[in-house]
């Protein structure tokens, strides 16, 4: 769909020399000064290209109501803005969210997406590499405003002998920090990815415990899930979810399987050589295993390149992303509603860690025994999965 707005409003993606020109605000004085002062080098280079990156996206923020009062607004842009701002209505009052002037404005970028993200993972593990930022805390990903970035950290890693996976991002969030705008990278998308990605970022606001990526992601995974059905049922869309959001959850299930088998294997005392013969025969199962589970999907290529990059820098994000899911699940079921649900999860992310993911534990296994469901023949990652040690045949993978 091309979008048609005034070049007044386009994000511009080119470099930097420097940062004085644009009007640094309080907040991003102190991450951008404590960053370059207290780091090295190229930990100084990283923070000035986020700075840098983050202030021309705000500086091209224009209003939602702007924009759609605007006589050259393309009619399919007005009516997905203004589904943004029904998402925004019922995340506030339904979802009791910080919505306040969030996802209230709207940057047209000249580029598909706004940031790249590389993760990286050791060869024979699926614990995450970890980068830790100001205020923020510690995360399993490093973000750049510019793809070249981006790839020449990503081959670094390689060289280091990481498995690394880089991939572009449509949307982030900036934690409260700022009043994040729609970006033109997400805004066409369905309605029912659109919605789930706002609940996502917006909870983000409400809870966000510094340096427990699992637990922050999985909880706003939560919390979009969660909400997801009632919002539907309330612009009388039928059914519990989208063809797509039920072929997202039947991947999101093969990868956690995948990872299971493959931690299983890195736990093993064997030799390298075996254990990287075995990986790679787990991952051309993997792929084999979505091609099956796909063949029956209207678009079976939907998360094919994805599949195809999967290595354990991609498993331990899903690990991060979803792991956690089922506990929150159960904790807001015994919850008294969203309210009681989110101070439940802040008394939660006020415990220690240790404490924190025992209880964590407890609540999903609680979930999962209380769900279990009796079901007929159908695709299982499980059984796909369990056949990862067993030769594939000749062009499987």
């Amino acid at each position: 769909m091309k979008i048609q707005r005034s070049a007044s409003t386009v994000y511009n993606s080119q470099p930097c020399p420097r940062l004085l020109p644009w009007p640094l605000t309080g907040r991003l004085i102190v991450i951008a000064l404590v960053s370059i002062l207290t780091q090295g080098c190229e930990t100084a280079g990283y923070y000035s290209q986020a700075v840098a990156g983050q202030l021309r996206i705000l500086a091209a923020r224009e209003p939602i109501d702007r924009v759609l009062a605007a006589p050259d607004t393309d009619p399919q842009l007005q009516r997905q803005l203004r589904l943004v701002k029904s998402i925004r209505t019922y995340a506030r009052d339904q979802l009791h969210l910080p919505v306040g002037r969030s996802y209230a404005t709207y940057v047209q970028l000249d580029r598909a997406y706004p940031i790249w993200n590389v993760l990286a993972a050791p060869e024979f593990s699926l614990k995450a590499r970890q980068w830790c930022y100001p205020i923020a805390g510690c995360a399993s990903y490093r973000g750049y405003f510019h793809r070249d970035d981006a790839l020449k950290k990503a081959r670094q890693l390689t060289e280091e002998d990481y498995d690394v996976y880089l991939g572009p991002v449509p949307a982030y969030s900036t934690l409260g920090w700022f009043n994040d705008p729609v970006l033109s990278s997400f805004i066409t998308w369905p309605a029912d990815r659109l919605a789930r990605l706002l609940f996502h970022e917006l909870a983000h606001r409400r809870v966000y415990i510094s340096g427990d990526t699992r637990f922050n992601e999985s909880f706003a995974t939560a919390v979009a899930e969660l909400a997801l059905p009632d919002w539907r049922r309330q612009r009388g869309l039928p059914g519990p979810a989208s063809v797509g959001e039920a072929e997202r959850r039947q991947l999101n299930q093969l990868l956690l399987q995948a990872r299971k088998q493959l931690q299983l294997l890195y736990g093993r005392d064997m030799g390298d050589d075996s254990k990287r013969r075995q990986k790679a025969n787990m991952l051309a199962r993997l792929r084999q295993c979505y091609r099956q589970m796909s063949a029956s999907w209207p678009n079976p290529a939907r998360y094919q390149t994805y599949i195809d990059k999967t290595n354990n820098a991609t498993l331990a994000l899903v690990e991060e992303y979803r792991s956690l899911v089922p506990a929150f699940r159960q904790l807001y079921l015994q919850s008294g509603g969203w309210e009681d649900f989110y101070q439940a999860v802040e008394r939660l992310g006020e415990e220690n860690k240790k404490t924190r993911d025992a209880r964590l534990q407890a609540l999903g296994a609680t979930y999962q025994l209380s769900n279990r469901k009796v079901t007929g023949p159908s695709f299982s990652s499980d059984t796909c999965m369990s056949a990862a040690n067993t030769p594939l045949a000749t062009g499987a993978n």
